[in-house]
């Protein structure tokens, strides 16, 4: 199936999965951007009106901003750097279908392999607006883990070209309290069009 017939089918699914309204994210003042972050210098990213007051709900797949509020956007060559000076938390939110039931448990059903940056870690689903309990449950289980409590390691969420999923996704993380967050606005499109390598990634399992 072509990525635009997907994302299709996962816009269906999150609409439906949409009857509440999004909370509005809010960032922990203390959690200055220190000057120890790399890129920190970059301007500040002014929230526009052609932005969403706080998040965006559907139609993910449209041209994406240049930049994000209260995170710092990179460049491939960025990128590049921080992995190599920081190694950095990478953050795949590509969506995929999922089966959740109370009394099943939970089971991701990617209907194609998913290809994504060396060392990358695939956190199907946590760049809806809206999530479900499960999901922003498994997000912040996740990151706990993933940075070992480190609030300070930096962190880049990531997708596919104009996918504002990752977009989200880094405002959520922000709000979470993480100080160096990332966005990667050319995902996996932009690494694979710089000639750089690919690597096939599992969703990360939701635990019950």
């Amino acid at each position: 199936m072509k990525n635009k017939s997907i994302f299709g089918v996962l816009l269906s699914f999150a609409i439906a999965a949409q009857a509440e309204p999004p909370c509005p994210v809010t960032v922990d003042s203390t959690l200055l951007m220190s000057p120890s972050v790399l890129f920190a210098d970059q301007p500040e990213c002014v929230r526009t009106p052609a932005m969403p007051e706080y998040l965006r709900m559907d139609q993910y797949h449209r041209p994406t901003p240049d930049c994000v509020p209260n995170g710092i956007t990179l460049t491939t060559e960025q990128l590049q750097q921080l992995i190599k000076e920081r190694e950095p938390l990478l953050i795949d939110v590509m969506a995929v279908l999922e089966r959740y039931e109370p009394d099943f448990g939970h089971e991701w059903l990617p209907n194609a392999p998913r290809e994504s940056l060396p060392n990358a870690v695939w956190l199907p689903n946590v760049g809806y607006g809206t999530l479900q309990p499960h999901i922003e449950q498994y997000l912040t289980i996740e990151l706990e883990r993933l940075t070992q409590g480190d609030k300070a390691k930096p962190i880049v969420l990531f997708c596919v070209a104009d996918c504002w999923m990752s977009w989200n996704a880094a405002q959520r993380v922000k709000a979470l309290n993480y100080s160096a967050v990332y966005w990667y606005k050319l995902g996996t499109d932009g690494w694979k069009e710089a000639g750089l390598p690919l690597v096939e990634v599992k969703p990360v399992p939701v635990l019950k």
